[in-house]
Formats: structure tokens, C-alpha cells, sequence
């Protein structure tokens, strides 16, 4: 049988075509009309994909840079700040506050748990500056809930500055940065903006922006008060990712037009997108007879599944990939071996879905698992997508 490749990885994701086509036509210097008319313009349509009336800065790094960016740029040495860790990358930000000198005060739930409030209140100290977390942490498929940590820092009349790490949030998961208070909302290229890694991005509020004019934790290329200057102009602080940059823009003239002419309606619609998707998946796993790891907070990013007693969930990846071309993901760390992931945000639709839903049929039952037949997990999703599309 002939075989696709096909992503379902929670990043990279499936690239738009038009972004494919307009990265092969960016033949343009960056110090010049053209590069300044679509910088403008993506900058302006980035506000709109966020729905913030805050500045949107964009840098040319992985996520991992706009998030040390984050810290770099918010904090002093010695500031105490409040990180929210449930899973790689909220163990991620503690290493970053770790490395730029902060006092950080540590919430770790086990992986496949999110935060209870209470927890997050008793940790909010007077003197923290920031607190850090995750709207949706893959590595374990968990969704955390930003809009109770943020409407907790408003009840405290806390000084400390919510930073959240969107990267696989934007898209998939509903986030409304000003009407919740996120004063820092970090994004990346290689999720659901259909792209290549190398470009991060941040909504900075006006409460952040005038915190970093008393921080000195030092920095440079990451300096986001250069790239707020220089964006007034249409240009970036220093040299950008031109060819990422005209498949950005291609990516949201594209979200506009599923958006009928509107990239935040575009955006919505990306998320009721993942939304189904995501729960079609969640219906046929369970429908097969696997255990979802997160289930009392999923996220829509990714879905995490057990891997069933005694097998590696490594097996499964294996086999979908050999067998059908179709690339999920291991676990992280030590989960490795234990979960696989299936990612739902991008360029993914309800055909990609059903495609791997029969794939993964094919898998169970070669597993022997007890409940799976063929068309069991199908009939699932399709019961799903029935109700959510009515």
C-alpha cells in the first residue's frame, strides 16, 4: 500500500500550502518598503489573531526564546516570582527564574493533574512579582485554567504579573488576554499558525511594559523594548526571519478567509476546530478501550492516551508511523514509554481525524485490546462531530 506522511506531532505541525508558497517567493531585503508594508501588516493581524488592543512583539527564535524573553525582561535578581508546573515546560519556566536569578516558588501537581486554586492563593505572596504557567502543558495533554489564576491575582489586588505560555493555547483553547488580565502571552510559529519553527511572539500589556523599565536582569537580543521601538517603524530590533515572516502573513490572510474576511472570527473558529477534533479523538480512544491520561482537564492541543499494561507506548507510535505514514508522539521524559500523543491544533480537519482514528483501530487490535473492533472508535467520533456540528 502506498503510504503519506502525515503529522498529528503537537509541534511542528502540518504546514499551510500557501504559507509553503509564500516562504518560496520572500526574495525581499528587510530594510526596505516592501519588508515594512508586510511587517506592518502581520503585526496588525497578529492583534487581531490575539484579540488584544496590546502591542504584539515578534522575535526570531523558537517559543523557548520569547518565554527566557519573558523572564529576562520582568524580573530583577532576587525577585521572588510563582511558577505553576504541570508538566516539561512549566519545569521549563522554574529553570528559566533558576537561571535569571529569581527567588521561584514552585506549584508541581503530577503529570496529568492541573492546579486547584486554593493551592495557587496560599502561594501568592505579597512581594511576588510574576507568576508563570501554561495555558495548555502537551507534554502531558493537561489544559490549566487561566482564567481562575488570573481573575485570583485581580481578588488579591496582587502586584504580580501574569505570563502565560499560549504556545499551544493560541488556536486550540479560548483565551481572552485583555478582558482576563494576561499581561504577557507567548505564541509559537510551529503550532497552530501552520509555519516552521523560528519565530515566537508575545502580547505584552501596558502593566508589563512599564515593569521592565525597573527590572535590570540583563539582556540583549531579547531586549523587547528595542523591538517595541523598532515595530513603530515596520522593522524588527535586528535581522528577522524574512521568509517566516511572508508565510506568517500568508498564514493569517488564510485564517481570515475561514474567518469570512476576519482573523479573530478565523481564530474562534480555529479553536471550535480543535475543540471537535479533539473530543472525536478523546470518544474513539476510550470507545477502543484506552485510558486517557488527563481526563479531568483535557486539552485541545493534544490528546494524551495510556499505553495499555505491559506495552510501550513506543509500539504504538512504531505502528502507526510504519504501517500508515501517520507521525504521533512518545511521552516526554518520564513519561516516556507510557503515553502517546495525538496532536489536534493547526492545519488539522475532521478528515485528518477520521483517517487516524481507522489507523489506530487497525493498531488495537493488534494489540488484542478487549473492547476494540473496527468501526467502534469511527461510530464514536462520528457521534461527536454529529452533535458539535449541528
Amino acid at each position: 500500500m502506498l503510504r503519506k506522511i502525515r503529522l498529528f506531532t503537537p509541534g511542528p505541525t502540518p504546514l499551510l500550502p500557501a504559507a509553503q508558497f509564500a516562504m518560496a517567493a520572500a526574495d525581499i531585503h528587510h530594510r526596505t518598503p516592501d519588508f515594512r508594508a508586510l511587517y506592518t501588516k502581520v503585526l496588525g493581524q497578529m492583534k487581531e489573531f490575539y484579540g488584544t488592543k496590546n502591542d504584539v512583539i515578534i522575535l526570531s527564535s523558537s517559543g523557548t526564546g520569547a518565554m527566557e524573553a519573558s523572564v529576562s525582561n520582568l524580573t530583577s535578581p532576587g525577585d521572588r516570582v510563582l511558577v505553576l508546573s504541570s508538566g516539561k515546560f512549566g519545569e521549563r519556566w522554574s529553570a528559566l527564574g533558576k537561571a535569571f536569578g529569581c527567588t521561584v516558588d514552585t506549584i508541581t501537581v503530577p503529570y496529568g493533574k492541573t492546579f486547584d486554586l486554593a493551592e495557587v492563593k496560599a502561594h501568592l505572596h505579597l512581594e511576588t512579582r510574576a507568576v508563570y504557567m501554561q495555558a495548555t502543558e502537551t507534554s502531558t495533554g493537561i489544559r490549566n485554567d487561566v482564567q481562575g489564576v488570573a481573575e485570583l491575582i485581580k481578588a488579591q489586588k496582587s502586584e504580580a504579573l501574569l505570563i502565560v505560555d499560549g504556545i499551544t493555547g493560541l488556536g486550540t483553547t479560548t483565551l481572552d488576554v485583555d478582558g482576563w488580565g494576561i499581561d504577557v502571552l507567548v505564541g509559537g510559529s510551529q503550532k497552530s499558525f501552520m509555519i516552521p519553527p523560528g519565530l515566537s511572539f508575545l502580547a505584552i500589556s501596558e502593566k508589563a511594559w512599564e515593569r521592565m523599565e525597573a527590572t535590570y536582569n540583563p539582556r540583549y537580543y531579547f531586549d523587547l523594548r528595542k523591538e517595541r521601538k523598532n515595530a513603530k517603524g515596520g522593522e524588527s530590533a535586528y535581522t528577522p526571519a524574512v521568509a517566516l515572516i511572508a508565510a506568517l502573513g500568508a498564514s493569517l490572510d488564510w485564517i481570515a478567509v475561514q474567518g469570512d474576511g476576519d482573523v479573530a472570527e478565523g481564530r474562534r473558529r480555529m479553536v471550535h476546530n480543535a475543540e471537535t477534533i479533539s473530543a472525536m479523538t478523546r470518544a474513539a480512544v476510550q470507545a477502543l478501550g484506552f485510558t486517557l491520561f488527563a481526563p479531568d482537564a483535557p486539552a485541545a492541543a493534544a490528546t494524551s492516551v495510556l499505553a495499555p499494561e505491559g506495552v510501550d507506548s513506543g509500539v504504538i507510535v512504531k505502528e502507526l508511523k510504519t504501517r500508515f505514514g501517520a507521525t504521533i508522539t512518545n511521552g516526554q521524559g518520564e513519561m516516556k514509554g507510557k503515553i502517546f500523543r495525538i496532536a489536534h491544533l493547526g492545519f488539522f480537519d475532521y478528515m485528518d481525524t477520521i483517517a487516524l482514528i481507522g489507523a489506530l483501530e487497525h493498531v488495537a487490535l493488534k494489540l488484542k485490546l478487549p473492547a476494540a473492533e473496527f468501526g467502534k472508535g469511527l461510530v464514536a467520533a462520528q457521534k461527536v462531530y454529529a452533535e458539535a456540528t449541528k
